[in-house]
């Protein structure tokens, strides 16, 4: 066990936008949350997945909603300070953990804002390894975990909760309801035990997170290039260098969706690249071809400083590294790409690793 405090949640911010390939929300406003939640409270305790007794009662805490929205609508403390109670009245259980759906963008870090005001850990690990734009996307859903019964709380004081027969239907009402409140909610839910989570959950992704940040400090620090840090870290594959020419953007059905087309630039001059998103940059071509889908991970980075550039601010005139880096092992079984793979998204194509045909 550690404990995060102001200082810890800097470098997990920053490594977490990386695993949100592009989406799941401004984790810098993730960041302020958790920040005034341990400087009312204390800083939390982040434990291991195997600290964990088997008989322990765990839940996720996620925001729902498109990233676009945060924007104009940032999230409130209030939300994340009542959604695990709310879970507990509606279930009558009490819950000894929480733990990120997520470990890329806004929903790596609220679980701090849940935690510190709760007083409970958080655990480190994640359903994803990176982030997803639907509630089913998670990897409980390949052990038979259930998403409900859930919670969701919004700015307006409305309190949803739900049981549904699939993860599916959990994740049409849950779009449903925060279509209706606005594009913007918090969440509590895939109720499990100690001993199903370390089966489960992907672990240490908030450690993983947090590692990426430090590289990328670090080599600003050092004057090295953050952008080739990232790559050497998470065994990444550099899938083009260019400048943004024009982006595609709307806020629609709860998602950010949209494309970015870019030319070339350096190795990659006279070629084009477009990057496909919804919340998440699900798939990127180059020359017409493709060279990353999901479930593995595309993300833009600003070209000399390395910083991340998530699907909702992305525009005309960045100078941008796009890197590819693989998913984590449970996505790439045959159940994984099933759920998460490109042809899930609409997407003409198999899914193969990016180190496989990024060359």
């Amino acid at each position: 066990m550690k404990l995060i405090d102001e200082q810890a949640l800097l470098d997990m911010t920053l490594g977490s936008t990386i695993l949100g390939s592009g989406g799941g929300g401004d984790p810098h406003v993730g960041m302020l949350l958790a920040r005034d939640a341990i400087r009312k409270h204390g800083p939390v305790p982040l434990v291991d997945l195997e600290e964990v007794p088997d008989d322990a009662n765990i839940v996720f805490i996620a925001g729902i909603g498109a990233p676009g929205v945060l924007i104009e609508k940032l999230p409130r403390a209030a939300e994340y300070e009542r959604v695990l109670q709310e879970l507990e009245r509606f279930t009558g259980q009490r819950y000894d953990y929480v733990c990120p759906a997520e470990a890329g963008g806004l929903n790596a870090v609220t679980p701090f804002a849940c935690a510190a005001p709760s007083g409970v850990p958080v655990i480190d690990a994640d359903g994803m390894g990176r982030a997803f734009p639907k509630l089913e996307m998670v990897t409980p859903t390949l052990y038979g975990g259930k998403a409900t019964p859930f919670v969701m709380l919004d700015e307006h004081g409305n309190t949803m909760f739900a049981e549904t027969a699939t993860n599916a239907w959990a994740e049409d009402y849950a779009r449903a309801g925060v279509l209706a409140s606005g594009a913007n909610a918090a969440m509590a839910l895939y109720p499990m035990t100690g001993a199903e989570a370390k089966q489960r959950l992907v672990r240490g992704a908030l450690t993983t997170a947090s590692d990426i940040g430090r590289a990328i400090r670090e080599a600003r620090e050092q004057h090295v290039n953050p952008v080739q840090a990232v790559l050497d870290q998470q065994d990444g594959v550099l899938l083009f260098t260019g400048k943004v020419q024009s982006v595609q953007r709307q806020n629609k059905d709860g998602w950010t969706i949209g494309e970015a087309t870019m030319v070339g630039l350096d190795a990659f001059e006279g070629q084009d690249f477009v990057m496909y998103f919804q919340n998440e940059n699900l798939a990127a071509t180059r020359n017409g071809e493709f060279v990353a889908t999901t479930p593995d991970l595309i993300m833009a980075m600003e070209l000399d400083s390395g910083e991340p550039i998530p699907s909702e601010v992305i525009r005309y005139g960045y100078r941008v590294a796009v890197i590819g880096l693989p998913a984590d092992a449970h996505w790439r079984t045959p159940a994984g790409v099933e759920i998460s793979g490109p042809r899930r998204f609409g997407y003409d194509t198999d899914f193969r690793a990016v180190e496989e045909i990024a060359g």
